[in-house]
C-alpha cells in the first residue's frame, strides 16, 4: 500500500525549499514506515543542495529523523508500530566494512544513501505521478512520513521515554559524528590534550565527548566568541579565536603538542595547521567536508618519524544502535547536554531554520513536522 505525504523538495542554492505533496511507495520486506515527528537539519543538506555531494537533484532531504513506526516489512525486527525510533545513514550488511561492524565506511554507501532511489535503483517515492529522488540516508525525513530500514532504525530505549522526539532527532548524524570522533575513531586517552577546530554542532559534540573521556586541557577554536563562550560552558577548558594566531597559543599552551587535534571545518590551512600541533603518536582526525579538490601537504619525516596518524572520520565510526544508545545513556545522565545546541521549528519554516543555521544563529536547528 502507498502512503500520501507532504515533503520539502530542495531544487538547488538559488531556491526555496517547498512543501509539497508525495506518495511513498509500498514498502519491501526490509522497510519500515515511519511517521517522522522531528528532524534535524545538518551541514550535509546543505551540502547537497548546495551541489558539494553526488546526490541528484531535485531531493527530498533530512537524515537525522525521528518518529514513530507506523507498518514494518516481514523480516523487520530493528522495530514494531508504535516504536519510538531515531534513524542515521543506511548501510549493505554483506560488505567487508559491515562484517566488521564499521558500516560508515559500507563499501556499498553511496547506492545505499545517496542515489536519489532504492539501492536496486527503484524509486521510494515519486512526486506528481513521477519519480522523486528521495531515500537520502536511507530516510528523507524532511517529510511527514518516511521510508526507513532495517539497518538504520534505532529503537529509542526505555530509559529515555521521557525525552522528547525533538531532542533525540539529532542524534543519527552531526551529534554522533563528532561524538564519535572522540570517543571512538580516536580512542581519545584520559590526560591527553585535545584540540577542536570549529565549534558547530560536530565540534561541541567532540567537546562533551572530550569531558567523559577525561581529555585535558580541551582546546576550542572557532572564530565566533559566542559559540567559544557555549563551547567553555559545555566542557572546553580553553577557547582560542582562530583571527587570533590560535596555533602560537595552543604551543604555549601544551608545549609538547596536542594528543590529538580534531578538524570540523574542512578548510586544509586549518587541518595542515593543526597537524604541525601534534606530539609524537598525535592523531588528527578529519570530518569537515572539503572540496573535492582539496589537497593536503605533510612532513614526510614527521609523519613517519613521529607516528603521527592523518585519519579520515565517518558518522564518527558509529555502529548504529550501539553507539545510539550509548550517548542516549551519557545525555540521561547528564554528560552530554546538547539540548543547549538545538532551536526548535515548525516544518513550515525550513527556509527560515536554514538561514538560522547558515548565519550562525542556531547551531542546530530541528524541525517539528508532527506530533507524538
Amino acid at each position: 500500500m502507498t502512503t500520501l505525504a507532504r515533503a520539502a523538495i530542495c531544487r538547488g542554492h538559488d531556491r526555496p525549499f517547498t512543501i509539497e505533496p508525495v506518495e511513498l511507495a509500498a514498502l519491501r520486506s526490509d522497510e519500515l514506515l515511519v511517521r517522522i515527528v522531528a528532524c534535524g537539519i545538518c551541514h550535509t543538506d546543505l551540502a547537497v543542495r548546495d551541489e558539494q555531494l553526488p546526490v541528484p537533484l531535485p531531493v527530498v532531504l533530512g537524515h537525522e529523523g525521528a518518529g514513530i513506526v507506523e507498518a514494518v516489512g516481514s523480516a523487520v525486527t530493528a522495530a514494531a508500530p508504535g516504536d519510538r525510533v531515531i534513524m542515521s545513514f543506511n548501510s549493505c550488511g554483506e560488505c567487508p566494512s559491515c562484517d566488521a561492524e564499521a558500516p560508515t565506511y559500507c563499501y556499498n554507501f553511496f547506492p545505499h544513501n545517496w542515489c536519489g532511489t532504492r539501492a536496486d535503483g527503484t524509486p521510494s517515492m515519486t512526486l506528481a505521478g513521477e519519480p522523486m529522488n528521495a531515500n537520502f540516508f536511507g530516510q528523507s525525513a524532511f517529510a511527514t512520513y518516511a521510508i526507513a530500514h532495517q539497518r538504520n532504525v534505532v529503537r529509542v530505549p526505555v530509559s529515555a521515554a521521557a525525552i522528547p522526539l525533538e531532542r533525540l532527532a539529532p542524534i543519527g548524524c552531526g551529534l554522533m559524528t563528532g561524538a564519535g570522533a572522540v570517543l571512538r575513531a580516536m580512542e581519545v586517552r584520559a590526560g591527553l590534550p585535545i584540540a577542536v577546530f570549529g565549534t558547530g554542532t560536530v565540534g561541541i559534540a567532540a567537546i562533551m565527548a572530550a569531558r567523559i573521556a577525561g581529555s585535558d586541557p580541551i582546546i576550542a577554536v572557532d572564530v565566533n566568541g559566542d559559540r567559544l563562550a557555549l563551547a567553555r560552558e559545555l566542557g572546553a577548558t580553553h577557547s582560542f579565536n582562530a583571527a587570533d594566531d590560535a596555533p602560537a597559543r595552543i604551543r604555549e599552551l601544551c608545549p609538547q603538542g596536542l594528543g590529538y587535534a580534531l578538524d570540523t571545518t574542512g578548510i586544509n590551512s586549518v587541518i595542515e595547521q593543526a597537524w604541525g600541533l601534534l606530539a609524537p603518536k598525535g592523531i588528527v582526525g578529519i570530518v569537515g567536508a572539503s572540496s573535492p579538490a582539496d589537497t593536503l601537504t605533510f612532513n614526510e619525516a614527521q609523519f613517519m618519524g613521529g607516528g603521527r596518524t592523518v585519519k579520515g572520520i565517518l558518522g564518527g565510526d558509529s555502529n548504529g544502535e550501539g553507539f545510539l544508545t550509548e550517548l542516549i545513556e551519557h545525555h540521561l545522565a547528564g554528560r552530554f547536554p546538547y539540548e543547549r545546541l538545538i532551536k526548535t521549528f515548525p516544518f513550515e519554516r525550513i527556509n527560515e531554520a536554514i538561514e538560522a543555521s547558515e548565519s550562525g544563529l542556531v547551531i542546530k536547528p530541528v524541525l517539528v513536522i508532527g506530533s507524538e
